[in-house]
């Protein structure tokens, strides 16, 4: 993996403001690589346990958690973002009020 393009990716995740998410895409693509949301994701799943880059602001383009409903993880990203007044619907934050633009 290229550091530079991990430090681009985890720069843009820690840019986004308390009370918002962004998709896996739209970081992809602010990064400079459009369609590669998968990297976004891969880049994630293997960040330090202990790193202060806000993670859980990050969810699917649909505007869900990707982890397994009812899992650890889920729960706790679902508990952070409560924690920082981002409102859900049937599981699925709604991305018209807390998208990061």
């Amino acid at each position: 993996m290229d550091v530079n393009k991990e430090t681009v990716i985890y720069t843009i995740i820690a840019s986004i403001p308390s009370g918002c998410v962004a998709s896996y895409g739209q970081v992809a693509a602010l990064a400079g690589y459009p369609n590669n949301a998968r990297l976004v994701g891969r880049l994630l799943k293997g960040m330090p346990k202990d790193s202060a880059v806000p993670w859980h602001r990050v969810v699917n383009s649909q505007g869900k958690i990707s982890f397994p409903e009812g899992s650890d993880k889920y729960q706790e990203q679902r508990q952070k973002l409560l924690l920082e007044g981002v409102n859900f619907d049937n599981n699925k934050v709604n991305m018209r009020e807390c998208r990061w633009e």
